[in-house]
């Protein structure tokens, strides 16, 4: 056995909504830079945050990750953002790596637990995720469709809210993404606008 494959560690990949690292497996990432797999894992609806990003007019470095949603949040948190240091501070499940989703992890949280039966918003990138296993797809009308995890559905105990959400995924001094888990729509907005955020974790694969 090589040293590698001694270090990577044996993870079983649980399906998709399944409990799971303190939260819900809702999909695989890959790094851009590393080529290391991850899970994602989603914290349940009880520890959703809200708030501004941080300050309009301040480009902070080191946040501008589609991938990796702890290093954005650290970045965040150091350069003063309230909504980040909350997230660093969550503790749930016996875990304390919880972060703001960056782009490519909140498209999973979509694309997987999407709650209405709305159509998706077909605008610009919306659900495209090279990063993703498998990679996302731009949004068709009726693709991706409402999560048939009746506990993400709307009214459901663990359902995301029909609204705006922020990521961690930094676009300008000024802007960062969101996207909209009604329609599916991926924007950026003013950092200084109140969002809500559902925390994520993640785990690596291999």
């Amino acid at each position: 056995m090589t040293a590698a494959a001694q270090a990577a560690p044996v993870v079983t990949l649980p399906a998709i909504g399944q409990p799971y690292g303190g939260g819900f497996f809702s999909g695989i990432t890959r790094d851009p830079d590393t080529g290391k797999r991850y899970l994602n894992i989603t914290a349940g609806a009880e520890h959703e945050l809200i708030g501004a990003w941080g300050k309009y007019g301040e480009k902070i470095e080191g946040a501008d990750s589609f991938t990796n949603g702890r290093a954005n949040t650290e970045a965040m948190a150091a350069a003063g953002s309230e909504l980040a240091q909350k997230a660093l501070a969550l503790r749930i499940g016996g875990y304390d790596d919880w972060a703001i989703p960056a782009r490519d992890q909140q498209e999973l949280q979509y694309r997987h637990f999407k709650p209405t039966t709305e159509a998706n918003w077909q605008y610009g990138r919306s659900g495209d995720n090279p990063n993703s296993e498998p990679v996302g797809l731009l949004h068709t009308e009726d693709s991706p469709t409402q999560t048939t995890l009746e506990a993400f559905q709307v009214g459901g105990a663990e359902a995301f809210k029909p609204t705006w959400y922020w990521s961690s995924s930094q676009r300008s001094a000024n802007d960062a993404f969101v996207m909209h888990f009604d329609g599916g729509g991926q924007y950026s907005f003013g950092k200084v606008i109140e969002l809500r955020v559902r925390p994520v974790r993640s785990q690596l694969i291999d």
